[in-house]
């Protein structure tokens, strides 16, 4: 399909079809968390059955980040390759397979492998999302985007605590693991049916290719091939997403894998009990998502550079986690709810920015590969902090020194971020390919 040049006004006889295609990520997404939050939710369950410790706990958690983070590089590069479509479909697949075979385990190691493997599934699937972003959206549209189907992080832990209880009470929880898997593998057929390339795909008209297209210079045609991991980590604007991303990822896991325990600890809450706190949490993560996004896309959009308006919320973000440090002294339940909340918007708005950043600083035949880096980066930052986590909870029994690094990341990643890139200016392709 050739698309006319863009001329800067918005036709009404433009198709929408990119805002479908930003639904169904956000579905995905979605699905992805709420398998990834059940051993959360389930921890006090699994922990009974199966007779963990907190430092084996911890181990659990790490395998499944490391094998993450393995898959983060392994994805990300396959996606750069054959595309966000058979990419995206072979990750769901695998995490699909993983989610059912928990419910067929019996030992603590093989809850491990099939957690690990359940990883390695998981990791394709912002590399892919962040992918089809960049080839459905115009830059100032990115944001944006990435805010809704990010909410989908936040939206699957509000399914989770009412969803996976209700059928663990009812059947168990090897049912519980089985039934999620079996039906979203739904998903999976829906994508394959839907997901084109938008100058492959019928639903999208001239109009909308053009102004999805508004924002490209040029689009290269050359390879993904050309362009290795070697040579992207040369560049200091891989390493401002790839720290950023190991920095604050490992927070977002805090919420996923501990929250439930703290709130059993701290105020007797349990697998019946903990739902209406979690859902409070993750609907103000949902709220944070999409306004994260639509707030810097705003001020793009009223003529603020990609650079002020990226870097003007993730600040703002980083002051508002800050109250977190003292949640452990909270008496009141749902005051408590209010400030984690808080910090959970504020960490989702902050990742719809930053998850922009690939987009912004290098050409789309390297966009993937740079996720995947960065997506690595925070698995390994998230590895270390689940070791910290599980020794202080097993020495200390305390939350405190866990929710210190969770308040302070985020100014600490805004520095690193800034002192790497402090214009956002986007590396010529020619860099790239030059010394290859």
């Amino acid at each position: 399909m050739n698309a006319p040049a863009f001329d800067g006004t918005v036709s009404p006889r433009m198709s929408k079809y990119r805002w479908v295609i930003c639904a169904l990520l956000f579905i995905a997404i979605g699905i992805n968390y709420i398998d990834r939050q059940m051993i959360g939710i389930l921890k006090s369950t699994l922990q009974a059955d199966l007779q963990w410790t907190e430092i084996e706990y911890a181990q659990i958690v790490f395998w499944f980040q490391c094998f993450y983070a393995v898959g983060f590089l392994t994805f990300g590069r396959v996606i750069d390759k054959v595309g966000v479509r058979i990419g995206y479909a072979v990750a769901f697949t695998i995490w699909t397979i993983a989610s059912i075979g928990h419910g067929l385990i019996h030992t603590v190691t093989q809850f491990a492998i099939a957690r690990s493997v359940l990883g390695f599934g998981e990791s394709g699937s912002f590399p892919s999302s962040l992918k089809a972003v960049s080839e459905w959206f115009p830059q100032k549209e990115r944001a944006q985007a990435v805010g809704i189907f990010n909410a989908g992080t936040a939206m699957g832990p509000i399914i989770t605590p009412l969803l996976v209880p209700a059928i663990t009470l009812a059947w168990g929880w090897r049912a519980a693991f089985i039934s999620i898997g079996i039906v979203t593998a739904v998903w999976l057929i829906a994508w394959l049916a839907m997901y084109r390339r938008p100058e492959q795909h019928p639903k999208v008209n001239a109009e909308e290719l053009a102004y999805i297209r508004s924002s490209d210079a040029a689009v290269s045609a050359a390879p993904a091939a050309n362009i290795s991991w070697f040579k992207l980590l040369t560049f200091k604007e891989t390493w401002a997403y790839a720290l950023g991303k190991f920095l604050t990822d490992p927070i977002w896991w805090l919420y996923l894998f501990w929250l439930p325990d703290f709130l059993g600890k701290a105020y007797g809450l349990d697998l019946k009990s903990f739902g209406p706190p979690l859902v409070a949490i993750y609907i103000l993560a949902d709220i944070g998502s999409v306004m994260g996004g639509w707030s810097s896309s705003a001020q793009m959009k009223s003529g603020r550079s990609a650079n002020a308006s990226r870097k003007t919320t993730m600040l703002i973000c980083a002051f508002l986690v800050t109250p977190i440090v003292a949640a452990q002294f909270v008496d009141n339940l749902w005051a408590a709810v209010g400030i984690i909340g808080l910090a959970a918007a504020s960490h989702q708005a902050w990742s719809a920015n930053l998850m922009t950043l690939p987009s912004d600083l290098f050409p789309k035949q390297a966009v993937a590969s740079v996720i995947g880096i960065g997506g690595t980066a925070g698995a390994i930052g998230g590895m270390l902090m689940t070791t910290y986590n599980g020794y202080i909870l097993e020495l200390f029994k305390s939350y405190q020194p866990i929710f210190i690094v969770a308040g302070s990341a985020y100014l600490v990643a805004i520095v690193v971020i800034h002192s790497l890139t402090p214009k956002l200016a986007r590396v010529a392709e020619e860099r790239i390919l030059k010394s290859h």
